[in-house]
């Protein structure tokens, strides 16, 4: 029962969990942007290409 009792008061567990969880939602964020980026990039080069070669 004792050893239960420090686990729960123990805090640094769990502070790591939290920043693992922020840490996975920043690079999900970033991979979203990065998406979304490489997409507007590629079709501007397709336009670019396209209007060079007409």
């Amino acid at each position: 029962m004792k050893v239960l009792g420090k686990l729960l008061r123990n805090e640094q567990g769990m502070e790591t969990v939290e920043w693992a969880i922020l840490a996975a939602l920043i690079v999900a964020g970033l991979v979203g942007v990065i998406t979304a980026i490489g997409t507007n990039v590629s079709a501007s080069f397709n336009n670019l290409k396209t209007a060079t070669t007409t």
